[in-house]
């Protein structure tokens, strides 16, 4: 505002100056001919020692309301031309124009001052409002002077996202409704002596829903939702990241009853003690912070406390305790019902073709995405849109879907890629060694698919459906690490030399045969000992075993995949025949599923009908176990209910110590 008027007011002065009547200019032969000699000049005033001004008799003005000016050189100058020009026209004594000196201001000074203050009210204005100002929290101004401010966001009905829009992770979602449920009734707990929790922190791999939930928890209840990231709190200015978390809470209990929530948590409550370098101690100052507030909520304060992130072995320990985040809830990958029900949710909006029944179709892609996260699941139901309107087609069919899984999970077809005809056959040979191994090995996967299209880094890839295990036998491992040297020893076998292609394949094998050892106990010389294993990115300063047991574990590791190595071999020479069946149908087919395995080899000589087939044939329960605890069975019939109450009914419920929605 200051800005504003400052502007204005500056702006005013210039237009004056700029624009106020200037006369009408003239020559000083006009002067002595036309005013001068015909008696008409009642005096001279000699403005700055600039120009002249005439001013006229009274009743002889010969111009209609302007004066006229003329330059002058100097005022000598002026003076000594002005005497002999009235001696000349005999004017004598007493008739003599008299001249008067003056000073104005033209403005000028002003104008060269207009910058300056112009400068001096944009920084004035800036410290008064600033980027941090009115419309991020609402309250007071923001800017240079207040970066202490919290830059959270207060949320109240923005949000449309319901329990009902999330799937996948349901003992979450029971977990997330009682906290609402104390919000709502907290008398309810408060009458049995209970404590209600100060919070809960949500943890998980990437895209399994932590946000969602918590934006669900928001549409749900009918509270102030206040939302943050952990790395607003951390600025370069040091003392700013206390004083936001200050502000925050602050903030919290003056719209109390609300939730709070906390994206990245990992971002500011990393452990302590790891060195003070740079802004490490700044961000143990204000975890600190975070803690002591979080100490000051009492039982009545109804704040609820949210948390998220995906690295819940980093926090501190004394962020995890009870009494600040009381629970830890893990929402991990979904299994094939929860996909299945995420299916069902973002097929809704999505224009299906008719012959597609949703709830069939849903079984059906959710056995074809093992492993897939919430985001992946709604990633394939955009790509499917995508690829149906990029094709013209009027609605989505079940083609569609299985472009975008291979999309998904191989990348984009490279259509333009042309490899020549000697890689194509060593990426065939190479897909056929995989295809066929895993075909005769017991505790393999079942193939799904394989195809030497080029998609994404790679050349080819081979699509399985792992079963639903949580556990896993040695000689499973070891049968999976046989199928994966599958291309590499097919094309030892049929071109008696190997190529960079198998590269991911080493890779995965390398991992695997670590973990057995390192961290399953799963070998005899090592023994029943198990260490983490860094993960990527992670700096390793010292390895928790000795340089002995070191080279002891990698001994073993090569012995270990120099084994399935020589199992594969012996496998894929007996079936070598097979192998170049697969082999020469795929460089004819490009692409060839189940069913063009059993042409070709017949039957697996396994039984392999898991629970996907059963799933799939709808043998198998779609819905996922939702049944809530018997103080939540009513959940949405008292939703419905109190959208009728009254306000006097409402009013009497606060009194009585219930807070509806």
């Amino acid at each position: 505002m200051y800005f504003l008027w400052t502007t204005l007011f500056w702006g005013g002065v210039m237009f004056y100056f700029l624009f106020k009547s200037s006369g009408r200019e003239i020559t000083w032969k006009d002067f002595v001919n036309n005013y001068l000699s015909k008696g008409v000049v009642d005096r001279l005033e000699v403005v700055n020692k600039r120009f002249v001004r005439v001013t006229f008799t009274p009743g002889k003005t010969p111009v209609d309301g302007q004066y006229v000016w003329f330059n002058i050189g100097s005022v000598d100058t002026f003076e000594r031309n002005l005497e002999t020009l009235q001696q000349e026209l005999g004017i004598e004594g007493e008739h003599r124009v008299p001249v008067v000196y003056i000073a104005e201001s033209d403005g000028s000074f002003l104008l060269s001052m207009l910058p300056t203050v112009l400068i001096i009210a944009f920084l004035l204005y800036t410290i008064r409002r600033g980027p941090a100002g009115i419309g991020r929290t609402g309250r007071g101004m923001g800017g240079l002077f207040s970066v202490g401010e919290t830059t959270a966001k207060v949320l109240k009905d923005e949000i449309d996202v319901k329990f009902k829009d999330v799937a996948g992770c349901e003992e979450a979602k029971l977990e997330i409704m009682e906290f609402v449920n104390f919000l709502k009734n907290p008398k309810q707990y408060q009458d049995l002596g209970a404590k209600i929790p100060k919070g809960a922190i949500l943890t998980g791999p990437p895209g399994t829903g932590k946000t969602l939930l918590a934006k669900a928890t928001a549409g749900e209840a009918n509270v102030p939702f206040i939302t943050v990231s952990g790395s607003e709190f951390l600025e370069m200015f040091v003392g700013v990241g206390p004083a936001r978390v200050r502000d925050l809470f602050a903030l919290a209990r003056k719209n109390a009853p609300c939730i709070l929530f906390i994206d990245e948590i990992d971002a500011v409550g990393r452990k302590r003690g790891r060195g003070n370098f740079g802004g490490q101690s700044e961000q143990e100052n204000t975890l600190n912070q975070l803690l002591v507030e979080m100490d000051g909520f009492n039982t009545t304060t109804n704040v609820v406390i949210l948390a998220g992130t995906n690295r819940p072995d980093i926090l501190d320990p004394a962020l995890m305790r009870p009494g600040r985040f009381d629970r830890q809830i893990f929402i991990g990958p979904p299994d094939i019902k929860g996909r299945a029900s995420i299916f069902k949710v973002h097929l809704r909006p999505l224009k299906l073709n008719s012959t597609l029944e949703r709830d069939q179709l849903a079984r059906k892609l959710a056995s074809l995405t093992p492993g897939f996260s919430g985001a992946d699941v709604a990633n394939v139901c955009n790509e499917a849109a995508l690829i149906a309107a990029r094709h013209l087609s009027e609605s989505i069919n079940q083609k569609h879907f299985e472009q975008a899984i291979e999309r998904v999970i191989g990348g984009l077809e490279k259509k333009t890629q042309v490899l020549q005809p000697e890689e194509k056959k060593t990426v065939a040979y190479h897909e056929a060694g995989h295809a066929v191994a895993g075909w005769y090995l017991e505790h393999a996967d079942p193939l799904l698919k394989v195809s030497i299209i080029p998609r994404g880094k790679g050349l080819g890839y081979a699509q399985y459906l792992p079963r639903e295990q949580y556990l896993y036998t040695k000689e499973q491992l070891l049968d999976r690490m046989c199928m994966t040297l599958g291309g590499r020893v097919s094309e030892e076998i049929f071109f008696g030399k190997i190529t960079t292609g198998a590269q991911d394949d080493l890779k995965k094998v390398t991992q695997s045969a670590y973990a057995q050892i390192v961290q399953f106990g799963m070998n005899e010389k090592v023994g029943q000992i198990s260490f983490d294993l860094p993960r990527q990115g992670d700096m390793v300063l010292e390895k928790p075993y000795s340089e002995a047991t070191a080279r002891l574990i990698d001994d073993e590791v090569r012995i270990l995949i120099n084994d399935a190595y020589k199992r594969t071999v012996t496998l894929l020479t007996e079936k070598k025949a097979d192998v170049e069946k697969v082999a020469l149908l795929l460089l004819e087919k490009e692409v060839l599923d189940k069913n063009d395995m059993v042409e070709l080899l017949g039957p697996r000589p396994f039984a392999e009908k898991s629970t996907y087939e059963e799933f799939v044939e709808g043998t198998g329960s779609l819905d996922e176990d939702t049944s809530l605890p018997e103080g939540l069975k009513d959940w949405n019939k008292d939703r419905e209910k109190e959208k009728e109450v009254s306000p006097e009914e409402k009013i009497a419920n606060q009194i009585r110590g219930g807070r509806p929605f």
